[in-house]
């Protein structure tokens, strides 16, 4: 699905008068219909790989390929699903918020796109918030709306930024058991950003660990079926995870409650 050969990724830091490198020399592979983890310290440049995936920044050197091609600009075969609450269209219901996309993004007629956004808030399991506009929802339902949305125009692949970072751990935990069961039954291929090594090592069949900034490639690690948190090998996994999040080199030191 996607192959990138020695990214970087540059942008213009007018504080610096100059260009700052968010990402250097990255090399790694998401296979169709895993869900390929992307985790590192706070602005070490995650979200800008994703963003380069999803076409809306280029990168400045290397070759990165969606599908074969260069992604040079955003589409529909890859849908986003942000951290922020606020991404659906405050004036529309959680209904015409998915009917609204389908229409914009792949001219689907209204009765049908109708019938395709209902089917997408029933396997969020948020039908019953099908007529409420955003402002009458929780974050959580907010997100469920969110997925719901990007499912409904089929995109091969879901790009998820940090989707539960804000919530509470126990809706947290609800949408974690969701997505896992959304992926079992679409297939979709998942790239997902997030800060928690456990949402990481619970979701992921594989987990990138990026270094602190300007970000390279630690390593990549086999999380997949890893469904029981009280496992030795879920433990394994998470002591491995952070041993590599806080690795300190010759010339940084990184401390431990910074990156966890």
């Amino acid at each position: 699905m996607v192959v990138a050969e020695d990214v970087a990724v540059d942008y213009l830091n007018p504080a610096h008068h100059g260009r700052t490198t968010a990402i250097e020399d990255a090399s790694f592979d998401v296979r169709r219909g895993e869900t390929f983890v992307i985790i590192g310290p706070s602005g070490c440049g995650k979200t800008t790989l994703l963003k380069t995936i999803a076409g809306f920044m280029r990168p400045t050197r290397g070759k990165l390929l969606v599908e074969g091609h260069p992604a040079r600009e955003p589409g529909p075969d890859r849908a986003v699903v942000f951290q922020d609450f606020d991404q659906l269209f405050a004036w529309r219901t959680v209904r015409d918020n998915v009917v609204y996309a389908l229409r914009v993004a792949r001219n689907t007629p209204v009765r049908a796109a109708r019938e395709k956004a209902d089917a997408m808030l029933a396997l969020v399991d948020i039908t019953r918030a099908a007529d409420k506009y955003p402002h009458e929802l929780s974050g959580g339902m907010k997100q469920r709306a969110a997925i719901a949305r990007a499912l409904a125009l089929e995109p091969t692949m879901l790009l998820m930024d940090e989707p539960f970072g804000a919530l509470d751990m126990i809706t947290r935990n609800q949408l974690q058991i969701e997505l896992k069961n959304i992926h079992r039954r679409t297939g979709v291929t998942i790239v997902l950003v997030t800060h928690s090594i456990q949402e990481a090592i619970y979701l992921g069949d594989r987990v990138m660990v990026m270094s602190r900034h300007p970000a390279r490639i630690r390593e990549i690690v086999d999380t997949h079926d890893q469904s029981d948190v009280e496992s030795p090998r879920f433990a394994e996994l998470t002591g491995k995870l952070r041993e590599l999040l806080v690795h300190r080199d010759q010339e940084l030191d990184v401390p431990e409650e910074a990156v966890l």
